[in-house]
């Protein structure tokens, strides 16, 4: 058999910020309106700064304004609350982003819940997970496993109906509104976890297996179907094999067994992370559109 496409999630993410640029640029055009990107940093996290640094880069690319606030590791609970209702406040906000995680002082499902809903550039609040699990207009789904469900659509042929879906993850960003995307979808769904039954057997059953738990390399080339699509959402750094004080970056599913036996897979890195920063940008341009009664684009309503 042969080995499995590869799912270049870099070059999907460059056209999709592409078209983000030109959807800038037409409401510029049109409404005379930059959408505008707040993005809160509370401490100084090194893994959290590079994110940080990323999306802002992103946004300068695309002509968003982005509205930086690097707060220290001490900042109060109430001066985090009151700084997102100033946000949430001001029009030239569109989106708003709180970079996780927070400090442990700090109460963080208190501050995403502060965040309105249709700024919550995350998709993180209640009322978007609400209605993104009954499937009414609106909603703003998580980043990550929106550009999961593009990678799939464009690798599927946008075609996923009738696919027996494993979801192996259930966490709020990422395992459970993945499971609602592809049962909008018309997909057979299960989710699965670490006290599954039978995980591997679960794993074969799937024409599409999406692994969101954290685990490096868990799921092995043995428990993939042949010919399945794998989408792989981990980032785990882990010892380098030949090289003695470095690290090398991981996903979940041991690639190097299950490129062998898929039909197409998404590589660590290069598969999914260039997608969450890519959905991001578009979130905030589908926020933007909605605050100005403009056309919404298409992707960014999954």
């Amino acid at each position: 058999m042969a080995e499995a496409r590869i799912i270049d999630g870099k070059a999907f993410a460059a056209g999709l910020r592409a078209r983000v640029a030109e959807g800038v640029a037409a409401l510029k055009a049109s409404h005379g309106v930059t959408p505008g990107l707040a993005v809160v940093l509370v401490g100084e996290d090194p893994a959290s700064q590079v994110y940080v640094r990323s999306k802002e880069k992103a946004l300068a690319d695309l002509g968003m304004n982005s509205f930086d606030h690097h707060m220290p590791a001490d900042l109060g609970e109430a001066e985090l609350l009151a700084l997102v209702d100033r946000l949430n406040a001001d029009p030239a906000v569109h989106g708003i982003l709180v970079q996780l995680p927070l400090p442990r002082h700090i109460d963080t499902a208190r501050v995403l819940a502060r965040i309105v809903p249709e700024k919550d550039a995350d998709g993180f609040h209640v009322v978007n997970a609400g209605l993104l699990a009954t499937g009414g207009a609106g909603a703003i789904v998580p980043c990550t496993p929106l550009g999961s469900l593009l990678l799939l659509r464009d690798t599927l042929g946008n075609d996923l109906k009738g696919k027996r879906a494993l979801v192996l993850g259930r966490s709020n960003i990422v395992g459970k509104p993945m499971a609602q995307l592809l049962l909008q979808q018309d997909c057979t769904v299960t989710v699965a976890h670490s006290r599954t039954q039978d995980l591997p057997g679960e794993c074969r059953r799937a024409d599409i297996l999406v692994a969101a738990v954290g685990r490096p390399e868990m799921v092995r080339g043995d428990w993939i179907k042949p010919g399945a699509v794998v989408i792989d959402v981990g980032i785990n750094r882990v010892p380098h094999p030949t090289e003695p004080g470095k690290t090398k970056l991981v996903g979940d599913v041991a690639y190097d067994e299950a490129v062998k036996v898929a039909g197409a897979i998404t590589p660590v890195p290069g598969g999914v992370g260039p997608m969450t920063i890519a959905c991001l940008m578009l979130n905030t341009l589908a926020a933007a559109c909605r605050a100005a009664g403009a056309p919404v684009p298409a992707e960014a309503l999954a």
